[in-house]
């Protein structure tokens, strides 16, 4: 890794030159993104990095909680203030476009047929009227944490190939006191986590439905497919009773403190887990459905020039976007967060594709979808409900789910008719 380290920092080198222009001397521009520990530590390599090869430019990053992200952003940019270049999730980037925060990457130095080549085809999401908004140094899937000690403990030797195996190996790993009460989950759950992607992407299509139309502007999981999917997603608290909700506040942190012993969560969960010390843990691809049929979520977040960057700054933020939007930057940010590069030409190679950890969420990305929300706080919050109602007022299946797809389904026709 120290080799590749020196190659990544001659790699980022080259990258600077690409762009023909320059800023002038002492530039600075502000780059913002939500707080998250692993991607503030990424990004604080990047800049270094890009200030050594650019001594007019300054790069000044400012983080804020999730909750907080984007109030801030939407204050700010109006009044000339806050980002230059700004980190923004992929379901936001109609909004941003429309409320005039963000602006079009120049096809002269991000060509949409490069792009087109060079990164993921999901990034493709990001294109609108024929040139590029936003760019991703990563993408995201899902895949399955296992606690190795607890699989040791119980005798298990691998993590579970498909549904069926997944609820048997959860009943090796649960426990309980003697009063009954659940003091270790064989699998965590909680909607409010990664598990609205896994039931939407993953568990309706392995059922044989789809979450919505191709357009995803129409919901389509109030099916048969759609109540199978919700049926085994409950049942494995209410039938085999290998869960609980609201164990320990929040999955993860079950998870982190070896209560649980296997954990759905996505490939940026990495670098937070490698920190933990005496955590031993595994990562395998999402469960297959009996037949065989495998699906993921993918989603990512990208970086934006804003319309508050003009004259040098917009210079300077040009040069930015192309240093973090780079091969090596994008391995260094697969080292450090634990998402996955961007570009085929780095997420592909040997060694990260059939790397343990990395590997199987890279593979995800093969058979992953990603939902276009409109809404994505308010669409997972319909799946919060629908679970709830099947819990504390033990709402029938059917019964739920057609309340879940009849209230989403308001919030795509809200969202659509503007």
């Amino acid at each position: 890794m120290k080799t590749f380290k020196g190659l990544a920092a001659a790699t980022l080198t080259a990258s600077s030159a690409l762009l023909a222009s320059s800023a002038a001397a002492d530039v600075e521009i502000e780059y913002w993104q939500y707080f998250y520990d692993a991607r503030v530590t990424a990004m604080e390599q990047l800049i270094d990095g890009f200030e050594a090869e650019n001594p007019g430019i300054t790069v000044k990053m400012t983080h804020f909680p999730y909750a907080d992200y984007r109030t801030k952003v939407a204050a700010a940019i109006p009044a000339g203030e806050g980002p230059d270049v700004v980190q923004l999730f992929y379901g936001w980037l109609n909004d941003y476009i429309a409320a005039d925060l963000i602006q079009p990457l120049p096809v002269d130095t991000f060509s949409p047929s490069d792009v087109d080549k060079d990164f993921f085809p999901m990034v493709q999401a990001m294109k609108k009227d024929g040139v590029y908004y936003a760019l991703p140094t990563a993408v995201r899937s899902l895949a399955l944490f296992y606690n190795q000690r607890l699989f040791d403990e119980a005798g298990i030797t691998e993590p579970p190939a498909n549904l069926n195996d997944l609820i048997e190996v959860a009943k090796k790993l649960t426990k309980r006191d003697g009063a009954g009460n659940i003091t270790q989950v064989g699998i965590t759950t909680g909607m409010t986590a990664q598990d609205h992607h896994w039931f939407r992407e993953g568990l309706i299509r392995q059922f044989g439905g789809t979450p919505y139309n191709d357009g995803y502007d129409t919901v389509s999981y109030n099916s048969e497919a759609g109540a199978a999917a919700l049926q085994y997603y409950t049942d494995l608290e209410k039938l085999h009773g290998v869960t609980a909700s609201g164990f320990m506040d929040e999955p993860q942190a079950a998870f982190k403190a070896g209560r649980a012993g296997m954990h759905i969560d996505g490939s940026f969960r990495i670098g937070s887990l490698k920190a933990i010390r005496g955590l031993k843990w595994g990562v395998a691809e999402l469960p297959a459905a009996v037949d065989g049929t495998q699906s993921n979520y993918s989603s990512y977040w990208v970086n934006a020039v804003t319309t508050k960057a003009e004259g040098e700054k917009y210079e300077a933020s040009l040069k930015f976007m192309s240093y973090i939007t780079s091969d090596a930057a994008m391995q260094i940010w697969l080292d450090v967060v634990g998402e996955l590069p961007a570009k085929p030409s780095v997420g592909l190679t040997e060694a990260n594709a059939n790397d343990p950890v990395f590997g199987p969420f890279i593979k995800g990305l093969s058979y992953a979808h990603t939902t276009v929300f409109a809404n994505e706080s308010s669409q997972r919050q319909v799946l919060v409900d629908m679970v709830a109602r099947t819990d504390i007022e033990d709402q029938p299946i059917a019964e739920s789910l057609a309340i879940a797809a009849e209230a989403e389904q308001k919030i795509l026709n809200e969202y659509y008719a503007d």
